[in-house]
């Protein structure tokens, strides 16, 4: 069900549209490209990175022990997914400024990267 509130913000409908579609595409990934996209995320973590690209992301990163990085628990698997649809949206929705847009440029860069070089491989099994 939609919020009818959101209809008045076409930008940010369009943001949680796309971060809810690339659950889809989450899923379908296959385990070699979600363990490179953990990868990517936990070095970031491992660097000291802030912020996020959603307050969904940031939540949870905010809720993270370092024991969760090292065990790989569900938290920390369900955070890399969140920061993974976050970073979907954030790149493929046509705003380019937001609160929630919290990581340094530095690590946007590399998320960047990381999605345009997937999406270079063909469309994605949604």
């Amino acid at each position: 069900m939609l919020e009818a509130a959101l209809l008045r913000h076409p930008s940010e409908l369009a943001r949680i549209l796309i971060h809810e579609l690339f659950h889809f595409a989450w899923v379908r990934l296959g385990n070699a490209r979600r363990r490179s996209w953990e990868q990517l995320v936990a070095e970031e973590s491992r660097c000291g990175a802030r912020g996020e690209l959603g307050y969904s992301a940031e939540r949870r990163k905010l809720s993270l022990s370092r024991r969760d990085l090292q065990a790989r628990t569900r938290r920390w698997r369900e955070y890399v997914c969140e920061s993974f649809c976050d970073s979907a949206a954030w790149l493929f929705t046509p705003r380019s400024r937001h609160e929630e847009f919290t990581l340094a440029i530095r690590w946007r860069r590399r998320r960047k990267r990381w999605l345009k070089q997937l999406m270079a491989h063909g469309p994605l099994p949604v």
